[in-house]
């Protein structure tokens, strides 16, 4: 299951490393077997594998974790 979230404080990137701080959005997996085991991932790292992208909307340019639908 994929969610959107956002830190409400300082966490690091399960990928790259890099601190995710309080206010900014990430992305939580999980699995569904797995509940207890989470992944975490900043919005570049999101970005680079396709889970986040930028959709328009009312001409603005909008980040979404689902930019083609639910997973």
């Amino acid at each position: 299951m994929h969610r959107g979230s956002i830190a409400v404080s300082e966490i690091n990137c399960d990928i790259c490393g890099s601190n995710i701080e309080h206010g900014e959005r990430y992305l939580i997996i999980t699995d569904d077997k797995k509940e207890d085991e989470k992944q975490r991932l900043c919005v570049e790292c999101c970005l680079n594998k396709g889970y986040a992208g930028y959709i328009l909307e009312k001409s603005e340019k909008i980040l979404t974790f689902f930019p083609e639908g639910p997973y």
